[in-house]
């Protein structure tokens, strides 16, 4: 068998991790070693917090939901169980877009459920 130098699939994969972590601080966009495990635990971080991410979304269109919802007479527990029983398909998302943007169309959705 030939021999097989490994020296240019090497070097890309060095450079290929350099460059992901271009913009990261001090030793860990130079150094070879430093920046893999930075790279490692960048990835981590990443996954973790897109989990992280739905549930501080979910948290603020409840904050938004009350706060449209409190001036019109209702709290959000009352507004949610409401809907619920209406079976009134509008998710928090949409709500909370509601009532931020467009609060006469939110008031019209809670003067229909009470």
């Amino acid at each position: 068998m030939t021999r097989v130098k490994k020296g240019v699939h090497a070097l890309k994969r060095r450079r290929s991790v350099l460059k992901q972590t271009k913009s990261f601080r001090h030793g860990r966009s130079t150094k070879e070693k430093q920046a893999k495990e930075a790279l490692l635990h960048a990835g981590n971080y990443s996954f973790a917090h897109r989990k992280d991410k739905k549930s501080h979304n979910r948290k603020l269109w409840n904050i938004k939901i009350n706060a449209g919802a409190r001036p019109l007479g209702m709290s959000y527990s009352k507004l949610i169980g409401a809907l619920k029983k209406k079976k009134v398909l509008l998710d928090r998302k949409i709500l909370s877009d509601l009532a931020e943007n467009q609060p006469l169309v939110f008031a019209r959705v809670l003067e229909n459920i009470k």
